[in-house]
């Protein structure tokens, strides 16, 4: 059986703030946890330190290595959550999902995002974590 996904914002919300969607709803046989992605290469070590955007390339690439180790893609998945260290860098993570989602999902159809605010992640020059949950 393949995820029959949904995803769409209801008259009954408002629109939202940034790149995602109110709610995701999923048929499944299976579901995909994938931890909290950092800015580390394959050996563990920092991509782009004081690089925001090099970070979320190097998060998202990670995020899409782990989707297709199991078979799935962009389209197989319902739910980020997102970590920041600054607020300052949320017009930055603005640009870059503005910038990469209408590739990474063509149908406009951004999953669900929570966003938050962290004294700091696991090392120190880590800027943005972001773990995802998909629907295989």
């Amino acid at each position: 059986m393949a995820a029959d996904i949904k995803i769409f914002n209801p008259d009954t919300l408002g629109k939202p703030l940034g790149q995602y969607s109110q709610i995701t709803r999923v048929k499944a046989s299976e579901f995909v946890f994938i931890a909290g992605q950092l800015a580390a290469d394959k050996a563990g070590n920092v991509v782009g330190a004081d690089d925001f955007d090099a970070q979320c390339v190097q998060v998202f690439g990670n995020i899409e290595a782990a989707l297709k180790s199991v078979g799935g893609g962009w389209g197989n998945v319902v739910q980020f959550t997102t970590y920041l260290v600054h607020s300052q860098d949320i017009p930055k993570f603005m640009t870059y999902r503005l910038r990469e989602f209408p590739g990474m999902f063509p149908n406009g159809a951004y999953p669900p995002n929570t966003l938050l605010m962290v004294d700091r992640l696991v090392k120190e020059p880590f800027l943005v974590e972001v773990q995802a949950m998909a629907a295989i």
